[in-house]
């Protein structure tokens, strides 16, 4: 049975797996990127005193600034110029030292840390990793105290809070060489290479994005609203869908807010230093005593005390008065944290306060080194700051600002600021080469290798080939269903494609052929919708407020819902049962669909459909008065209105040309549906009413891992042959889809009402992070349960005189134990396999079934 908006994607060919990696493949394919030689120095740091190791201690190239840190055991490896050089050595606690190294030097250092006392208010502090104790550790109360003023000091405390805020996102190639590129042609990228300004490399930035917008607070009743004065973007994110892409940096980059529990970053939460879990996560070190813009402050240091968990090491500046108030805050990462591709990250926060003691945050900046592989020679740098300005209490002059319906809304002409705009209302300059991406951009697409190139890869990521370069009118696609196969049709071939807003704005047309070389039928859609609202790029862009109507005829496999990807999906034509509880379905439509800021959408259906049965595979045979007759059906129709309902407050979700990825599953997801059917009206065979509910949602555990639990119930109401009645999804395929069964045969059970569950705990590693060998693997665990309780009433079992289809063979009526099924798996197996080993707890007498087995997905994730 069909769903209310759904996302879906197979994990195969999901945009948001290959995001991560479109743009290191993109240039790495052309360019073959090269660095200098460098030569690995090893270290290991111990305490001069006690001769124990001295953990997360900085290791950083003096001249350079490129460094690392030591892991728990005190080890460390570090790349550094084949010359002579120096080296730094710094850890909390511990006096800095300078190490001399010349060509000739061992590649392998033993650095004795000689410790220094730290004093604060009389109480000395030395961190050592093995006598750590949080009892009677003064840091840790020191660190409580910081906790308590946390509400108070909250600028959302206060009725209304108003600022301006200015964002700065740039994406480069790190440690960019123009000398070894390949083909002197691109000799022009040299005008362009800028240096980091962190490690001072030279660097080719090639994405860059900007954004200034007023954002708008009121405590009661709580509203927030964010006007977005210019927004602008260029590089080589701009073949994808821009609302897609700025949807997955939001949820990648966001805003991180030390005084939460938890911090999101990376699409992970991590554990924040100011958590509630902080004394019992964090080792908390109390390090020296500063004066900072005129404040004296204490820096509170603080570590995981598992390193391969999701949490940071790093400082914090709190002044020395009752107050306890936060002025700046440094993070990073540790070393051996079970986090993919984030190579080093650093954050660097300041605070301010108002006249009132409030806090306000000044600057935000951050870095991140990204590489597929950690010993991969290239990667991209990526740098986001944010700055605020104007920030103030009072209420807005213009007090509608809160009644627009959007979260955020464009200002006029935003997205079409010129440059006199931005150098007047930047918060910053801009630095070095950074406004030079479109040039770059223009000059690269200008190469036939490249342009194909950033063409090619594009169509993967979408799924669709464009028919035009500039302005495409028809994109051809999906390709992922260009050929598969099934038992009716044997090999199945498809084509197809849709219109685009640059055809026209309004009106958007789709449509395919499909042909089997078994059954010899041709299947084809042919589909036109009016967007009562001007689309930039296609129908699927939100919000939809649109009318539709369909012609549809093409196989149905029963049993098999499809929810996450298309039925002719090519990934899942290997199957693991043979998939013979298929019929072909005719369906005619109007669909009336409209969403709305608020997270809320509904939608209105109006069709007919004729269900075909095929002899061979799913007969519709009734009952006869004599004994072992039957008398076959060919077909039957129903004529329905089905009305669907869905709220998905504060959704984010990546949107696609056809489907909306979801992003973030951390909100609620609530659908409602239900379908009416009269007999003799509109040509139905039989009443029918059917209701379905569900609800979705992600609970964080903090640094336990999270879990995605999805429920469902339904009921159908009137007396109905089995195509009509409620059937579990079976997953026939080897591979692992949410909301379907793994070890459950097609149409194996029939019901009218049912209630449904699958709960999936996701531990990030927690247990694998404590054992010695495994950890360095940085697998993760997942455990799975899956349920599905249902019943069938009398009236629907058939019998002669209820003229009932007769069931198939092999499917059943569900006695008082549900169908359960449980399964344990590692996923983050070189980084994108998943493995799972599922049991089937019920029914497992029930003849040629799978009782247990493996299961698998591939998908990239941070």
């Amino acid at each position: 049975m069909e769903r209310l908006n759904r996302f879906r994607g197979f994990c195969f060919s999901s945009f948001c797996d290959n995001i991560r990696t479109y743009l290191v493949t993109l240039f790495l394919l052309l360019f073959g990127v090269s660095v200098q030689a460098q030569k690995t120095v090893t270290g290991y740091v111990t305490d001069s005193i006690s001769g124990e190791p001295v953990s997360y201690a900085s290791v950083y190239v003096k001249s350079t600034g490129t460094g690392t840190r030591s892991d728990d055991d005190g080890r460390f490896v570090l790349k550094r110029p084949s010359v002579s050089t120096e080296i730094v050595i710094s850890a909390i606690g511990y006096v800095e030292k300078t190490v001399k190294l010349t060509s000739g030097s061992s590649t392998t250092l033993q650095i004795q840390m000689r410790p220094a006392d730290y004093q604060l208010k009389e109480v000395v502090v030395r961190p050592k990793k093995e006598r750590y104790k949080r009892k009677g550790n003064p840091a840790v109360d020191f660190v409580k105290n910081v906790m308590a003023a946390n509400e108070k000091n909250d600028p959302r405390q206060h009725d209304y809070y108003s600022y301006e805020r200015y964002e700065k996102v740039t994406f480069a190639l790190n440690d960019f060489k123009n000398n070894k590129i390949a083909g002197k042609k691109y000799d022009f990228l040299s005008a362009y290479i800028d240096s980091s300004d962190i490690s001072r490399k030279p660097v080719l930035n090639i994405s860059e994005r900007e954004k200034l917008e007023t954002i708008y607070f009121r405590k009661s009743p709580h509203t927030e609203k964010t006007i977005i004065l210019g927004k602008k973007h260029s590089g080589m994110d701009e073949v994808i869908s821009p609302q897609g892409m700025e949807a997955m940096m939001n949820e990648t980059f966001k805003d991180v807010d030390l005084f939460k529990n938890n911090i999101s970053l990376f699409t992970n939460k991590f554990v924040s230093p100011l958590s509630s879990i902080g004394p019992s996560f964090y080792k908390y070190y109390l390090a020296d005593t500063v004066v900072l813009e005129g404040d004296s402050c204490a820096i509170l240091s603080f570590a995981p005390a598992n390193s391969e968990s999701f949490g940071f090491v790093g400082q914090m500046w709190v002044t020395l008065d009752s107050t306890w108030f936060v002025k700046r805050a440094r993070l990073l990462l540790s070393t051996n944290i079970n986090l993919n591709f984030v190579e080093d990250m650093e954050i660097d926060q300041s605070y301010t306060r108002a006249p009132d003691g409030t806090r306000l945050v000044q600057r935000d900046f951050l870095t991140t080194d990204f590489k597929l592989k950690s010993n991969s020679k290239s990667g991209i740098h990526a740098r986001r700051l944010v700055t605020f300005k104007d920030q103030g209490f009072d209420p807005p002059e213009d007090m509608s600002i809160f009644s627009i319906p959007e979260k955020e809304k464009l200002a006029d002409g935003a997205e079409s600021r010129k440059e006199d705009f931005w150098k007047e209302r930047r918060h910053e300059p801009l630095q070095g080469k950074e406004n030079l991406v479109a040039r770059m951009m223009t000059q690269l697409r200008s190469y036939p290798a490249f342009y194909y190139t950033e063409k090619v890869i594009g169509a993967l990521v979408a799924g669709y080939i464009p028919t035009r370069k500039e302005k495409n009118l028809i994109d051809l696609g999906p390709m992922n269903t260009t050929i598969s196969g099934n038992s009716l049709e044997g090999a199945r071939f498809r084509v197809g494609g849709m219109t685009t807003a640059n055809l026209n704005p309004h009106w958007f047309g789709k449509a395919y052929l499909a042909y089997g070389t078994k059954d010899k039928k041709l299947k084809y859609l042919a589909e036109v919708e009016y967007s009562f609202l001007r689309k930039k790029e296609h129908q699927n862009e939100f919000p939809i407020h649109s009318l539709k109507a369909s012609y549809n005829y093409d196989i149905d496999q029963l049993g098999q819902h499809y929810l996450y990807t298309n039925k002719d999906n090519v990934f899942l034509s290997v199957k693991r049962k043979r998939d013979s509880r298929v019929t072909y379905l005719r369906d005619a439509r109007l669909e009336y669909t409209r969403e709305f800021y608020s997270g809320f959408s509904y939608k209105a259906i109006l069709r007919y459909r004729t269900q075909y049965a095929t002899p061979n595979f799913v007969p519709f045979l009734k009952m006869s008065e004599i004994e072992g007759e039957y008398t076959p059906v060919k077909d039957y129709s129903m004529g329905e209105l089905e009305v669907r309902l869905r709220y998905a407050p504060n959704e984010k979700y990546y949107q696609s040309k056809s489907y909306r990825y979801p992003v973030s599953l951390d909100m609620p997801v609530f659908t409602l549906s239900h379908i009416v059917a009269h007999k003799g009206v509109m040509g139905s065979d039989y009443s029918y009413n059917c209701t379905e509910f569900g609800f979705q949602k992600r609970f964080w555990f903090s640094a336990f891992g999270y879990t995605d639990v999805i429920l469902r119930a339904g009921r159908v109401w009137d007396k109905v042959p089995f195509p009509l009645l409620l059937i579990p999804n079976a997953n026939l395929s080897y591979t692992i889809q949410p909301e379907s069964f793994t070890q459950m045969n097609a149409m194996e059970f029939l019901n009218d009402q049912y209630v449904s569950w699958d709960v999936t705990y996701y531990a990030n590693g927690w247990i694998f992070n404590r054992i010695p060998f495994l950890k360095k693997l940085q697998w993760r665990e997942v455990g799975t349960f899956r349920g599905w309780y249902g019943d069938l009433s009398k009236k629907n079992i058939p019998t002669a005189e209820n003229g009932l289809f007769v069931f198939p063979e092999g499917s059943y009526v569900m006695g008082k134990m549900p169908y359960m099924e449980a399964g344990v798996g590692i996923e983050n197996i070189f980084k994108f396999l998943r493995l799972d080993y599922v049991w089937r707890l019920t029914y497992r007498d029930h003849p040629h079934i799978n009782k247990h087995g493996v299961r698998f997905s591939m998908r990239f994730t941070f």
